[in-house]
């Protein structure tokens, strides 16, 4: 009988980054495909900020995800998460002094998992590229 290995704990990171990868390319496109002056509006910042949140949230979407699909430079994935995680460090601040603590849970949580993906690709379960070997005959 043979057995195989799973290794959950690169499941689980795969999973989260899958996850999280569907939420910053939704709310980044969703920031990128608003006016500017509706966006400032709902969000009472700068809508040309705002689209640069939404242009680094497209960024890090892929880059939790690409480089380990590819191949290329997998220790990117780890700096996209810490990457986002600044921008939900802002998003929970804002969020909580704006609308009370309760509005900064959803972002904290999103920076926790994103915490759980750097720390897991960064020290846990490294993705590493696999590497083609030439065979000379």
């Amino acid at each position: 009988m043979r057995t195989t290995h799973i290794n959950w704990m690169n499941v689980a990171l795969w999973t989260t980054q899958v996850l999280l990868a569907a939420l910053f390319l939704f709310a980044g496109g969703v920031k990128l495909a608003m006016p500017a002056e509706a966006l400032a509006q709902q969000a009472h910042m700068s809508g040309a900020f705002l689209h640069f949140i939404g242009v680094l949230e497209v960024l890090g979407a892929l880059g939790l995800v690409l480089p380990g699909l590819t191949g290329i430079r997998p220790r990117l994935m780890p700096l996209a998460a810490a990457g986002l995680i600044i921008i939900m460090i802002g998003a929970t601040v804002i969020s909580a002094a704006t609308h009370g603590a309760a509005a900064g849970i959803m972002p904290f949580a999103t920076g926790c998992a994103l915490a759980f993906v750097a720390l897991g690709r960064y020290r846990i379960s490294p993705h590493t590229a696999r590497r083609a070997t030439l065979r000379v005959a």
